[in-house]
């Protein structure tokens, strides 16, 4: 097939749409099909290597602006220029299937949508039960909804507030990882990371919903029970004043952010919300980390095999019951075989088949033959 994805971020950001639109990308081109990605941004010179695809695969709508989103800033880019480009994406690759993510946010996604004249698949990542503007969306964006063949979205979370909200019925695909990207390194001492045990967080700093603050709460306690740790923290954004103990690393590379995780030995995701799968959770099971993260639905839901949770499940927005239960992971290391078991249901294998099976459905005659809006 020659399948065209759109991303509504910019590739320069670092994000989970941008990381499931690049890795679908590599599958499927992997996997046979001619594949094509259009975003705002351009990729790195340096990253190439990392994503996988070849720089005529990847074309750039233009710059991007900042746009508050879903507690958030989003860099996306929507204006008669992008408009443009995309149309004309559109006419030089003569896709079969256009697959585009988030597509009602104010991006080269909706616009997509709207100029297609070929079947449409999108995926929805938002998990906001109580959005203004998902509830507005139905009522100002009725004709781009319907131009959907199939709707996708990443978890039941995600599902529930495209049914409220847009009407729709998504079918629920997961993100993606390629699990051969993460691999628990040898120890080289007493801990995964040395002589000290590691406990790491990645995240944005200076975004409240990712729960940084948490986790600075939490540090006294942790140090007083643990004196010593070293706590790692990756991510775009200033450091915020904290005990020597605590490391800024920076905004890493994927690569740099795999071999961290895989001399961790405990992950900690304190998020307060919004969040609607969780693949930070899923690189950090497959590099051998155990896992202690919030009790939001979405990660609650992640976190489970056939013998129950995997990691440590914490009430969200306390330092208190964090502290807690990072000093018990570090006593009571989860299994790595178990971690990557389950991260493995999420390896790219798995997931891009039932990517394949929305485009069947929406190049099936009854889709392809359905009246453009």
């Amino acid at each position: 097939m020659r399948v065209g994805l759109v991303c509504p971020y910019d590739l320069r950001s670092h994000g989970g749409v941008q990381a499931h639109v690049l890795g679908l990308a590599r599958w499927l081109t992997a996997a046979g099909h001619e594949t094509y990605v259009l975003a705002p941004g351009t990729i790195d010179e340096t990253r190439w290597s990392e994503v996988g695809l070849r720089p005529e695969q990847v074309s750039s709508t233009g710059g991007s602006v900042a746009v508050p989103y879903n507690g958030s800033v989003a860099r996306v880019a929507c204006g008669p220029v992008s408009s443009l480009r995309v149309k004309r994406w559109l006419a030089d690759h003569d896709l079969d299937v256009l697959h585009v993510h988030e597509p009602i946010t104010p991006s080269a996604a909706a616009l997509a949508v709207r100029a297609a004249q070929i079947p449409v698949v999108a995926t929805f990542h938002t998990a906001t039960p109580g959005s203004r503007a998902l509830a507005a969306a139905r009522h100002l964006l009725a004709d781009t909804i319907a131009r959907i063949d199939e709707p996708i979205a990443v978890s039941r979370v995600a599902a529930r507030v495209v049914e409220k909200h847009l009407g729709l019925r998504p079918r629920i695909v997961g993100n993606g990882i390629r699990l051969d990207d993460f691999t628990p390194l040898p120890s080289v001492g007493p801990w995964r990371g040395g002589q000290r045990p590691r406990i790491t967080f990645v995240g944005r700093l200076r975004e409240p919903r990712k729960g940084l603050g948490i986790l600075l709460a939490a540090v006294p306690e942790i140090l007083c029970r643990r004196p010593d740790v070293e706590i790692c923290i990756a991510g775009a954004g200033s450091p915020v004043a904290a005990p020597p103990q605590v490391r800024y690393l920076g905004d890493v590379s994927d690569s740099e952010r795999n071999h961290l995780l895989g001399a961790s030995d405990v992950f900690v995701a304190p998020h307060t919300g919004r969040e609607s799968f969780g693949i930070v959770l899923l690189e950090a099971l497959a590099s051998g980390a155990s896992v202690v993260a919030s009790n939001l639905p979405a990660f609650v839901d992640l976190l489970q095999d056939d013998n129950g949770t995997v990691g440590h499940i914490v009430d969200a927005g306390s330092p208190a019951l964090l502290a807690d239960a990072v000093v018990d992971a570090l006593a009571h290391p989860m299994s790595v075989a178990r971690g990557r078991s389950l991260a493995a249901r999420f390896d790219w294998d798995e997931i891009g088949p039932q990517v394949l099976d929305a485009y069947a459905d929406a190049t099936a005659p009854r889709a392809a033959g359905r009246p453009i809006a």
